[in-house]
């Protein structure tokens, strides 16, 4: 399996969470830092990928 394909899958689903959390619920801070780890997961992730080609 491919280094940093775990955490770029992981940040797209806590992403998902996180927006779905700004969206529907009263806790918006709680979503914009859930959305915040989430993309920050992603971005990691796909520096990985990109690195170890």
């Amino acid at each position: 399996m491919r280094e940093g394909l775990i955490p770029a899958v992981l940040g797209t689903v806590v992403s998902a969470s996180g927006a779905s959390l700004l969206r529907k619920s009263k806790y918006k801070l709680v979503g914009t830092d859930v959305l915040g780890f989430g993309l920050a997961h992603m971005v990691l992730g796909a520096i990985d990928l990109i690195e170890h080609r």
